[in-house]
């Protein structure tokens, strides 16, 4: 039957694109649709089909409605992009781009450097307890395992390092 199919499908083609075509008004999604349709005869292989070409269009229209749904999709997921991005502003205003501007973008890079600094400057066990703690994300007990020093040692390391990190962002 495969070989059948495949007969069945070259002798329609030209039927298949002018009925693909009439449905979606695209010659070039159109002519992408045949080329879906045929590798889903390369891969498919039915037992027993009672009326091939009536197979074959039923195909096509199944093609035709996926990309269909897949352009819905898109769609919604891309107006909820824009809407989360612009924090909901109606269609009929200009939407405001919230990423900061570049004066901001500056400050914030200079900060950034004066904590890496300020942390590169901390007591050995301040900085790798801040670490562990704030980066890794490890409880106090988990960081204090890992040291092999007691709960109250690490407490003291992160009060130490957030002292030197609050100077740091006042100046």
């Amino acid at each position: 039957m495969p070989d059948n199919l495949h007969a069945l499908y070259r002798e329609c083609r030209g039927d298949l694109l002018r009925f693909v075509r009439a449905r979606i008004g695209d010659w070039a999604e159109a002519d992408d649709v045949i080329q879906d349709l045929w590798l889903q005869i390369e891969t498919r292989r039915p037992e027993t089909i009672s009326n091939p070409r009536s197979y074959l269009f039923k195909m096509a229209n199944n093609i035709i409605i996926d990309r269909q749904r897949e352009v819905l999709r898109r769609r919604s997921r891309d107006r909820l992009w824009q809407d989360w991005r612009t924090d909901f502003i109606p269609a009929r205003r200009d939407a405001v781009d919230p990423t900061e501007n570049a004066e901001e973008w500056l400050i914030l890079q200079q900060e950034v450097t004066r904590l890496r600094e300020t942390v590169s400057r901390l007591p050995d066990g301040a900085r790798r307890v801040l670490h562990l703690h704030k980066i890794d994300g490890h409880s106090h007990s988990e960081v204090a395992r890992r040291l092999g020093i007691s709960r109250s040692g690490v407490e003291k390391h992160m009060s130490v390092a957030m002292r030197h990190l609050r100077r740091s962002l006042v100046e």
